[in-house]
């Protein structure tokens, strides 16, 4: 059986449970991801399927357009104001989940940097992680 992902916001109104294994995890360094997490990068988790991915509660939902030039959505509980997930409307399979929002973090193992070419000098992350200017192919 599989790893099961739980989590959700720090108010606990927001509750996800994931029974599939992310096919990817990254620490992204683009401004958005700098913006929503208020440091310098965003810690992520990605699903392939929807399907696999339970969620309770009701988001409050933001569309931006990402440096890809694609829409992303990120949904936040209305209530703390929490960051929980975000989908992809180039992907809509796609699931990805904020690694702080997991009830245990420690499940979060970073595979790769992306959008490096907006990192902060600030911003230390494990020089053991593979590094992308941008995304790599997926």
């Amino acid at each position: 059986m599989n790893q099961i992902y739980s989590g959700g916001c720090a108010c606990g109104n927001i509750q996800y449970k994931i029974t599939e294994e992310p096919i990817f995890m990254n620490d992204c360094q683009c401004r958005d991801c700098q913006r929503m997490s208020g440091t310098g990068h965003g810690s992520y988790l990605t699903f392939r399927s929807r399907s696999a991915v339970k969620v309770e509660g009701e988001t409050t939902n933001f569309d931006m357009v990402g440096d890809s030039g694609n829409i992303k959505t990120s949904s936040f509980c209305p209530k703390c104001g929490s960051p929980v997930y975000m989908t992809f409307a180039a992907m809509p399979e796609l699931f990805t989940i904020h690694a702080a929002s997991l009830n245990d973090p420690n499940l979060y193992k970073p595979q790769a940097v992306t959008y490096t070419i907006k990192g902060l000098s600030w911003d230390h992350l494990n020089p053991a992680v593979s590094k992308f200017e941008k995304m790599p192919p997926m």
